[in-house]
């Protein structure tokens, strides 16, 4: 297993970590099969969508914050942060990635995503 810190700077934000992935695989010798890239923080997600276009990912905070929002929400949580765990349920904690010839097989368009829903924070991201 290879593990990476990614620091986040603002309360909710999607980061592309796929160079940090691929660097991961390469230097655990995968070579074909499939890998597991996994979060292990409950406010927090990753996720496989477009990286080309920015406003895909803002627009989907955008309807991430309208599902949970943060303000004007009766959340019992004590922690305060109820719409962040909301959030990385409905993305979930891990995605897996087939790998050929040592390479990430990601479509054109496609990047592995950290998605922050807590932040700012110094997240940890594992490799398997």
């Amino acid at each position: 297993m290879r593990s990476f810190g990614v620091q986040t700077s603002t309360r909710s934000q999607c980061i592309n970590i796929t160079d940090q992935v691929q660097e991961a695989v390469q230097a655990l010798g995968i070579t074909d099969g499939v890998i597991t890239v996994f979060t292990p923080h409950t406010t927090c997600a990753v996720t496989i969508n477009e990286n080309a276009d920015p406003d895909v990912v803002g627009d989907i905070l955008m309807q991430l914050e309208a599902l949970a929002p943060w303000e004007n929400a009766a959340y019992k949580h004590a922690g305060g942060n109820t719409a962040a765990h909301m959030k990385a349920s409905l993305v979930g904690s891990s995605v897996q990635v087939i790998v050929t010839s040592g390479n990430l097989q990601l479509g054109m368009w496609q990047g592995i995503f950290l998605c922050e829903f807590d932040g700012p924070r110094i997240r940890h991201v594992w490799v398997q």
